[in-house]
């Protein structure tokens, strides 16, 4: 990513991740998605992902740009992602986005023109214990909980399904007719399958009608990743 220039646009941590995966109708699914969907063994997924960014700040700028970004820099997430594909290029694309910033949601879509909405977010992700999350928002509720197996911290197998859910590097987005990508560098997400009881729902009915048909496929749970994110760039074709 050094090699681009001006990329990256940020450092940040993407701390305690939850990814709760679906299996859904990939017809239904394609008639919400702006681009070609990336099928597994022609299955299409969907999954959540609940996290806590922190300390997101400028690659440039030292502390004075670290200070600015501070009203910004440290909040709770709940991605609706599910995978695609352009130009050849497997990525992500947001269905939508929760986030317990107001600024930070005003400010997604002109930047970068991720669907980001306002909800209160709460997230107990102990590696130690217990594990619940909430989000409530107007359009409805997400709850789970889960218990932490001992911790066996592990990257993905190579070719694996996990693989194909978790190590995702571009993020496609489409607002207005606008579309864009964005790329981001990690490490390879260390991480552990739990067993997770989701409680309430119907939030996940206000990002599209792929969920009518949802089966629940697999959890997991990781301690995070350091992350470097490039800026935006226009899909002109």
């Amino acid at each position: 990513m050094l090699s681009r220039a001006g990329e990256p646009l940020f450092f940040a941590r993407w701390d305690r991740a939850i990814f709760i995966h679906y299996e859904v109708d990939p017809v239904v699914l394609q008639r919400e998605v702006p681009f070609p969907l990336d099928l597994r063994e022609g299955r299409a997924y969907v999954s959540l992902v609940a996290f806590t960014l922190r300390r997101m700040r400028p690659r440039r700028g030292g502390r004075l740009a670290e200070w600015l970004f501070k009203p910004i820099a440290s909040h709770e997430f709940l991605n609706v992602r599910t995978y695609v594909r352009h130009a050849g290029e497997p990525g992500i694309f947001f269905l939508a986005e929760w986030l317990s910033n107001p600024l930070s949601v005003r400010l997604g879509p002109r930047s970068f023109g991720l669907p980001y909405r306002f909800g209160r977010l709460r997230y107990a992700h102990d590696e130690e214990g217990e594990i619940f999350g909430s989000v409530t928002a107007n359009e409805g509720r997400l709850t789970y909980r889960a218990t932490m197996p001992s911790p066996s911290w592990a990257p993905c197998e190579s070719a694996s399904e996990l693989e194909f859910l978790l190590e995702r590097y571009t993020a496609f987005t489409c607002q207005r007719g606008r579309r864009r990508l964005f790329r981001v560098w990690h490490e390879p997400w260390p991480q552990v399958p739990i067993e997770i009881e989701v409680t309430a729902d119907d939030l996940l009915a206000a990002s599209g009608r792929w969920w009518r048909s949802a089966e629940y496929v697999g959890a997991n749970f990781s301690p995070g990743v350091e992350v470097w994110m490039g800026r935006p760039h226009r899909i002109r074709a």
